[in-house]
């Protein structure tokens, strides 16, 4: 795992509102008067000051989480202006949406590629809404090699709703579907390790140095897109199996 690197974004310096001596815009309490300071301009990354890096020493980050939570609590500034109240209040949120984010994997590359400027199939909300009014369920590309197995899963499933409006159980399409579900969790699982590497691609883009419009940046990033929007499908896949074994017959 990385160490914790500082994000040279947040490095620039502003001035302590209470003592007016420069500290890092990041920084979350003033390295001279220790007075908190307002919320920065910053994301969940830089708010740990972490780098947009996304192998992250998990335990060194709950750590930091716990620490922050004692000293940003509202508790502490019950009797402080009502500014450092309200930066508090603000603060402890941040830090909480920042660490259940970032301490899950999906969730930390999901956000990464939103800083990106990047919309997963399932993460887009306009798409969301625009199937909704036109009374449709969003649909999501199937990822080409998986065509084939897609198209015959839809007619087993199709095949096991049929035989339960008709009360009755297909014992045999049972079997296939269960079949199809353990060869679909296996790819999920497989998608997990394939995500890994990527990962270390990634860190090593970023740790060279490579700005926003660098290629490798660009392909790295791509390939995500391409695994996680993959993975969501087949996560779906695996629900709509799992809601067809189990629908009362």
């Amino acid at each position: 795992m990385h160490p914790v690197v500082p994000n040279p974004e947040t490095l620039s310096a502003v001035t302590c509102w209470s003592c007016l001596k420069e500290i890092d815009k990041a920084a979350h309490f003033c390295a001279h008067c220790t007075k908190l300071q307002p919320p920065a301009d910053s994301d969940y990354f830089s708010f740990f000051g972490l780098q947009r890096r996304l192998n992250i020493d998990l335990k060194s980050l709950e750590q930091e989480f716990y620490r922050l939570s004692r000293k940003l609590h509202p508790d502490v500034y019950a009797r402080a202006t009502e500014h450092e109240q309200q930066w508090s209040t603000q603060k402890s949120s941040l830090l909480n949406d920042a660490y259940r984010t970032l301490r899950d994997p999906i969730a930390r590359t999901e956000y990464l590629l939103e800083l990106e400027g990047v919309k997963l199939e399932e993460q887009s909300r306009s798409a969301t809404d625009e199937a909704r009014a036109q009374g449709k369920e969003k649909q999501q590309v199937v990822p080409p090699d998986l065509l084939e197995e897609v198209f015959e899963l839809n007619m087993q499933l199709e095949e096991m709703r049929m035989s339960k409006k008709l009360g009755e159980r297909d014992e045999q399409v049972a079997k296939d579907l269960e079949a199809a579900k353990v060869r679909f969790e296996q790819t999920l699982a497989g998608s997990n390790t394939d995500l890994q590497k990527l990962w270390q691609e990634w860190d090593q883009v970023i740790a060279g140095g490579a700005d926003a419009a660098d290629p490798q940046r660009i392909a790295v990033r791509d390939k995500m897109v391409a695994l996680l929007n993959r993975r969501s499908y087949v996560r779906n896949l695996v629900r709509d199996v799992n809601e067809a074994l189990t629908a009362d017959v």
